[in-house]
């Protein structure tokens, strides 16, 4: 039986040994069980449009009149479980959003970028491949967008290529602004695919929402019904709604919910799902169909206009459809065991596509407390409405005060899976946070993004941030700062740097100030040292010199660990015990190690000796990655051919730099790969140990 040897899971009080791949209950702990993952992706759903987050303070702000939506179950989700005011996307718009989502990695390393929509998901591990390895039944139901070109339905990047067993869904970015696929009202028929089949012609007066929703109940069903129904499983829900057209459900939400009640599958062409009747587009919750409010400075009630309707009642199916899919897992007693995340793909949209109905998020404040909206950088485009419930392991009530970043969840999903994050995740586990269960790593939080609109002029945003021309942009935050650069023209501009706990309109520019010279530095440096170039979305900062460190007291070579197990993959070593550790003058195969150890792992760093692009070779049995800084210089993982040659160029100023090496050998005995360099001043050659410390 394959396994790994002493993974912590020590967030939540378990230390599990000799864990198998792909196990079932009984081959593991006892104590503790893998819980089932769905992960709920809305699409341009803001921070502030949540009751629990914001509308409901907004109303004891402002008044009775001021204009507000309603979440009652995600209020309820979030009082059951732990709410996440601190959560960032990884980009402020939906493609690279879901790409960085997916694969694990921040903008400084996923293939997808900027405004790169139908981009081929590269072919690395993804939330689906991983837990699929961790004997999970995989579904991704919803907006895709990642598929690459080709000619349906073999796309290459179709979601069954990806990690995931089972697909229902838009596979098309632009399929997702149409959210009625077969009478295509506002935009046109689109196409849904259930895996490679086009099911659109059976989908009459199907309201993608409610589509999406039944369907995933389903599939739910269905699964704990199979012959595997005692696996656990992963579902990525990811709505298309309620970005785009602003279209209406045809009817109101089906009583009950769960088992028996609410949406339901019904698959009868022409009436695929049991909402699939009544007149399309034409349903306004009774809450909002009469509402009014009170402009400012006036004391007269004033009607809502349609479009705000509209957005309030796609808002509130979502909010119902959540109630449902809970009421499920209770019926099904998984409810306890069932980790079940909400959140969104970026802030707020100004877009509704309804001819002559313009829509502002203004009106309910929809991008919260802060200055922003979809596509900046600041808060407001960047923090996302977020909630946690897992009743076994997340007290009721929670809140985590620090920050994270959606790449988090791949290192989060893994430990809850019994199973080490691939080494090239940028992210961190949140277990810590969310179960209150051991330390809290700090996450690595950083966006870049390029687009040439402008924030826009909303008397609600901090002043000096209205009308701001966009352009290049970078996000970094550190602790209760977060620095921003927007227009940059190179890697010397200053960021603006904000106390975001203190300050969440970002009102006060801290730079200027020499408390905080230092942190500019620090600040300028990090965002650097923790992505790499890619030549598709060119940077203005793509030729900068990476900035060395300071250290102080170090010695000669590098520490090195070992890890005994087998592995799918090149894994993180952050939540695994080491078998061996040691001190080595190179970091060389030239170690004596235990015959079972699979995983080698060396961490030190390396004098550079003149500024200059350096060239890193590496060849490994089974596979590698090298990492300087923060930056993944060479994957050697993901579909590695053995003992193949691969490189990465990193430009680096003279003076010292973090370096580590993750090494699978993939089978006992000595282990074997190979690395060098090269540089400015010499030719290729192994890494010498005169610039090796620790």
């Amino acid at each position: 039986m394959q396994h790994f040897t002493k993974l912590r899971i020590a967030t939540i009080g378990i230390l599990m040994i000799g864990i198998g791949w792909g196990l079932n209950a009984q081959t593991s702990s006892d104590t503790y069980q893998k819980p089932n993952i769905i992960f709920i992706l809305t699409d341009d759903l803001g921070f502030g449009d949540l009751g629990v987050l914001f509308q409901k303070q907004r109303t004891t702000k402002d008044g009775n009149g001021a204009p507000q939506e309603f979440t009652p179950n995600l209020d309820r989700m979030a009082n059951e479980g732990a709410l996440m005011p601190h959560h960032y996307s990884a980009a402020p718009v939906c493609a690279p959003s879901r790409a960085s989502l997916l694969l694990g990695q921040s903008q400084g390393h996923a293939n997808i970028r900027d405004n790169q929509f139908d981009k081929a998901l590269a072919y690395n591990h993804t939330l689906g491949s991983i837990l699929q390895e961790a004997d999970y039944k995989t579904a991704a139901i919803g907006k895709w967008g990642l598929q690459g070109k080709g000619k349906a339905p073999n796309w290459p990047s179709h979601p069954l290529n990806q990690g995931f067993d089972y697909y229902l869904g838009y596979i098309r970015h632009g399929d997702g602004h149409e959210h009625y696929p077969k009478e295509g009202i506002y935009r046109g028929t689109k196409e849904v695919y259930e895996n490679r089949t086009n099911i659109t012609p059976d989908l009459d007066k199907s309201y993608t929402a409610d589509l999406w929703t039944a369907a995933a109940k389903k599939w739910i069903v269905d699964h704990k019904k199979s012959e595997e129904g005692n696996k656990p499983f992963f579902m990525y829900l990811a709505y298309d709604t309620p970005h785009a057209v602003l279209e209406l459900p045809t009817q109101a939400y089906p009583k009950g919910g769960g088992l028996n009640g609410g949406l339901q599958w019904l698959g009868e062409p022409g009436k695929m799902i049991n909402t699939a009747s009544g007149e399309v587009d034409s349903w306004i919750h009774p809450d909002y169909a009469d509402a009014t409010y009170i402009p400012e400075n006036s004391k007269k009630p004033v009607p809502w206009t349609n479009v705000y309707k509209r957005y309030a009642t796609d808002t509130r199916r979502i909010d119902s459809a959540v109630g449902d899919i809970l009421q499920l897992l209770e019926d099904l007693k998984i409810d306890d065991n069932t980790l079940v995340i909400f959140t969104s793909d970026n802030g707020p949209s100004v877009e509704s596509y309804l001819e002559n109905q313009p829509i502002v998020p203004t009106f309910f404040g929809s991008y919260g407390p802060f200055t922003g909206i979809k596509r900046d950088c600041w808060e407001g485009g960047l923090r996302m409405p977020t909630i946690a419930r897992w009743p076994k392991h997340i007290k009721k009530g929670t809140v985590v005060s620090s920050p994270s970043i959606s790449y988090d969840w791949m290192p989060t999903f893994s430990e809850v899976a019994g199973i080490p994050a691939p080494a090239v995740s940028n992210g961190t586990s949140l277990l810590p946070s969310l179960t209150g269960q051991g330390d809290q790593s700090p996450s690595s939080i950083y966006v870049e993004y390029f687009q040439n609109g402008k924030t826009p002029g909303y008397d609600d945003f901090s002043v000096d941030l209205r009308d701001r021309r966009r352009n290049q942009m970078q996000m970094i935050r550190k602790g209760d700062y977060v620095g921003v650069r927007y227009d940059i023209k190179s890697e010397n501009d200053d960021f603006e740097i904000y106390n975001v706990i203190e300050d969440m309109e970002q009102s006060e520019n801290l730079a200027g100030s020499g408390d905080f010279l230092e942190l500019q530095q620090e600040m300028k440096a990090r965002v650097l040292q923790q992505r790499m170039p890619n030549s598709t979305a060119v940077r203005p900062y793509d030729q900068a010199l990476v900035p060395s460190i300071l250290a102080k007291d170090l010695k000669k070579g590098v520490t090195w660990k070992s890890f005994e197990g087998n592995f799918p993959w090149v894994p993180s070593v952050a939540a695994l015990t080491p078998s061996e550790t040691g001190v080595s003058k190179q970091i060389s195969p030239e170690i004596q190690i235990s015959e079972n150890s699979k995983v080698l792992y060396f961490e030190g760093y390396i004098e550079v000796p003149a500024d200059g692009v350096y060239t890193f070779y590496l060849s490994a049995n089974a596979g590698g990655v090298l990492r300087i800084h923060e930056s993944t210089v060479i994957d050697a993982d993901y579909g590695y051919t053995k003992n193949s040659k691969m490189s990465g160029q990193y430009r680096l100023k003279a003076g010292l730099h973090p370096i580590s090496l993750y090494y699978r050998s993939g089978k006992k005995g000595k282990p074997q790969f190979n690395l060098e360099w090269n540089g400015p001043t010499f030719a290729k050659e192994a890494i010498p140990e005169s610039v090796l410390f620790h």
